[in-house]
């Protein structure tokens, strides 16, 4: 890749760096094999801890009414994959990636993996050549309206939570089964399934929607790797 490939990325970054210092977040490890490079898999390893640390004193200073477990929540929801997989689409980061003949068949270029993956190296090199304090701005200027977005969300609409991330992660919808509803009928307990993605959780609640909500949490969390 060319430098000149990469001057748009720097600008839009408003990064005074010479564009080629971007070009090893984009070594898939496919292509660094063949051609004896190191791969962006180290830059990815800082960049990520760079996105938690950031983004951790960006909702510390912005929530100071939010306690430990909400931040902790929160953070995981803005670092997760969707999320900086969006990011590096809205970047255009998908054009500047490095592949093998064979990833690219397979078509790897598109997985969010790999793009939330290039996100995170692009980080690192940032943070490397800039410091903290700049690159702390920059995530902060890449996140936009999704933090406060995700923060004004009620906790408790993970029905809502998990459509958004089903239409964005696998392209369908959630679906919920009602497996049983036991009990007197004023003290009558509901126990939903719901699925998404090939995944399932279950819920119990004294209603039928409090059911599916108490699923619809667990499925969410469990999908995007938090802890209940």
């Amino acid at each position: 890749m060319e430098s000149r490939d990469l001057s748009r990325l720097v600008s839009d970054l408003g990064l005074d760096l010479p564009p080629e210092e971007l070009t090893p977040a984009f070594y898939h490890a496919s292509y660094a094999n063949e051609k004896g490079l190191e791969s962006n898999e180290r830059l990815e390893f800082l960049g990520d801890a760079v996105l938690d640390l950031t983004v951790a004193e960006i909702l510390f200073r912005r929530f100071p009414e939010r306690d430990e477990g909400e931040l902790t929540k929160l953070r995981s929801v803005l670092v997760s994959r969707p999320t900086l997989a969006e990011i590096a689409r809205e970047l255009g980061l998908e054009r500047y990636l490095l592949l093998s003949p064979g990833a690219e068949e397979l078509g790897v270029r598109e997985r969010p993996s790999v793009l939330a993956a290039a996100l995170e190296a692009v980080v690192g090199v940032i943070f490397l050549h800039k410091g903290y304090e700049f690159t702390r701005g920059l995530v902060e200027r890449l996140y936009g309206k999704r933090i406060a977005e995700a923060a004004s969300r009620r906790p408790e609409d993970y029905k809502s939570l998990l459509q958004e991330l089903g239409q964005r992660r696998f392209g369908e919808l959630p679906r919920y089964r009602l497996l049983e509803a036991e009990g007197p009928e004023h003290e009558k307990v509901f126990t939903v399934e719901a699925s998404l993605g090939g995944e399932s959780a279950i819920g119990r609640g004294r209603n039928l929607k409090e059911a599916e909500q108490a699923a619809a949490k667990r499925l969410y969390l469990a999908l995007e790797g938090i802890s209940d």
